[in-house]
């Protein structure tokens, strides 16, 4: 498969009133196209700021990110991100705040017509045809956090990039968001990296889990190939041996790095 995105001997420092602070150090890593890759690790590793290198928000100080073999200088709408906070525009209906980013990715080449008609389409995809009308202060957490990924997908970007979208939801709401992301990927195929502390999340969503060491001056501690065939069903997992695996595995290695790296 091609390599949508790679990571090269990559880093990253900034200046503090205390000095240098070296948030990551020798980053690499190859994301093949349609592959969902987890980043994991503890609070302090880097895995917002990786993401945040991946999405162009900014700029590595050494080491080098292509995507589509494209140096990434900045944002584009190849790359979509959905945030823990759903950052709405309050003053807009759910519509609205999809028909912003449609507009601003399709404005210059597609008719009004068939710029409604793709947010009428990201909003049914993530089951908020009901909800179009509503304003954010109308709606749950969880039908926010739907509106930002029906904001992402309506891009249709060739790499969904996700910073714990799910973290401030409740263990119901997250598990019908994951359910939801699963159907989305299997049916869109898109390239997914989705940064999250919760480890059974890591598992349930992706194709290969990369664990990061504590910060600072994180690194990958460790990659774990998680072996479970798609479709994956959350009930049918839940007793499967060799999700129990994977789980223990990244578990045990998170655990160690941790320690090894903060002696």
């Amino acid at each position: 498969m091609k390599k949508i995105v790679r990571i090269e001997d990559v880093g990253q420092t900034f200046d503090t009133k205390n000095g240098r602070f070296v948030a990551l150090r020798d980053i690499t890593l190859d994301i093949e196209e349609g592959e969902c890759v987890a980043l994991v690790g503890p609070a302090g590793s880097g895995k917002s700021a990786l993401l945040g290198l991946i999405a162009g928000l900014a700029r590595p100080t050494s080491g080098v990110i292509l995507c589509n073999d494209r140096v990434v200088a900045g944002p584009g709408p190849d790359r979509a991100v959905v945030f823990q906070n759903h950052a709405l525009l309050p003053w807009l209906t759910c519509f609205d705040n999809v028909y912003l980013a449609v507009e601003r990715v399709f404005g210059s080449k597609e008719g009004k017509a068939r710029l409604k008609q793709r947010t009428h389409d990201a909003l049914a995809q993530v089951g908020l045809t009901h909800a179009e009308i509503r304003f954010p202060h109308e709606i749950s957490a969880g039908m926010k956090q739907r509106v930002g990924l029906a904001r992402a997908l309506s891009m249709q970007p060739r790499i969904l990039l996700l910073d714990d979208p799910f973290a401030a939801l409740d263990g119901l709401t997250r598990a019908n968001l994951q359910d939801e992301l699963i159907k989305i990927r299997a049916t869109t195929g898109t390239t997914m990296v989705i940064a999250t502390h919760d480890v059974d999340e890591a598992v349930l969503l992706s194709d290969r889990v990369v664990m990061l060491t504590s910060g600072p001056a994180a690194t990958i501690g460790g990659v774990v190939d998680v072996k479970l065939q798609r479709p994956r069903d959350r009930l049918a997992l839940a007793s499967a041996p060799v999700f129990a695996e994977a789980l223990a595995a990244i578990m045990e290695r998170l655990y160690k790095k941790q320690l090894r790296h903060a002696a």
